[in-house]
């Protein structure tokens, strides 16, 4: 089981919700401590795609470098840290419902490698319980509104 499981359901086609998530640039619309996303791979993003992740943690700018290794259009999605002292594990779904909407079920759990093994239980876990609410909130705002 993964250390984080949100599902929230959004009044949108999964096709919408598909297109909105599948493209890393969104990421900072919606994650608060994202600030920008670089593409690192030449040709249209999928199954192993690099792409750098630059985070807010403690105030200080951490960039962490991610790997698709699932990429199942419009339904899941997988993508691992491959860098760095924590490495992030995250795997989604898109799920239609019979009314229209679309449920989005994210997991995500983490690796700690060296001083991350400190930083993780103190500083990481910590601030995703705090950024989560508000992650989800956004995302089902930008969802919603942004694509009406």
């Amino acid at each position: 089981m993964s250390a984080f499981h949100e599902v929230i359901e959004v009044d949108r086609s999964p096709g919408e919700v598909w297109a909105y998530l599948s493209d890393p640039a969104h990421l900072p619309e919606w994650q608060r401590s994202a600030v920008s996303v670089e593409e690192m791979d030449d040709g249209p993003f999928g199954l192993g795609s690099r792409i750098r992740v630059t985070r807010i943690v403690r105030g200080r700018d951490m960039p962490m470098v991610m790997q698709v290794t699932e990429f199942e259009p419009p339904h899941a999605w997988s993508v691992r840290g491959i860098d760095g002292a924590v490495r992030g594990r995250v795997h989604g779904e898109v799920t239609p419902l019979p009314d229209g909407r679309t449920r989005v079920t994210v997991d995500l759990d983490f690796e700690a490698h060296g001083i991350g093994r400190l930083l993780l239980p103190l500083v990481v876990r910590p601030q995703v319980r705090r950024e989560l609410p508000e992650n989800e909130r956004l995302l089902k705002e930008r969802l919603e509104h942004a694509t009406a």
